[in-house]
């Protein structure tokens, strides 16, 4: 989790909504990524699609059955979405989004049985750090 919020500094720096993911698989990185959606003018480049690209080419397989993404903040129901169709084991992420998030908060699609979901959830990791960063972020946003 250490590394994804690295990844999420990353993402402030180039003023993105500052989110960073990051997929293990047998206690190796396998694919990372951080915000993009205004640099690369792509509303899909969220943290956890452009990990998900990644880990799939790294491993040469879209079924990432035997990996953890590890996410700053709790995933919306694109990225959720995705997550259930990558067949993930396991989502660890940091802030809980009680507006979007896809994964407990507002929706559980992550585990859900009915879309043939196992994926263990497991949330509020390194979650004041996580939070702080956003609330950072987005106040430097309503001052401008």
């Amino acid at each position: 989790m250490n590394e994804a919020f690295k990844l999420s500094e990353k993402a402030f720096s180039n003023n993105e909504v500052p989110i960073g993911a990051v997929i293990v698989c047998h206690e190796r990185i396998i694919g990372k990524g951080y915000n993009q959606v205004d640099s690369l003018g792509d509303p899909t480049a969220h943290a956890e699609i452009l990990s998900i690209t990644a880990a799939a080419s790294t491993l040469g397989d879209w079924r990432l059955n035997e990996c953890t993404i590890y996410v700053t903040k709790e995933p919306c129901t694109m990225c959720a979405g995705a997550i259930v169709n990558s067949r993930f084991k396991r989502v660890v992420f940091g802030a809980y989004d009680s507006e979007k998030g896809a994964c407990g908060s507002l929706y559980q699609i992550c585990g859900d049985k009915r879309l043939g979901s196992g994926t263990v959830i497991k949330g509020g990791v390194l979650e004041k750090q996580c939070i702080s960063i956003l609330k950072e972020f987005f106040s430097t946003k309503r001052d401008d």
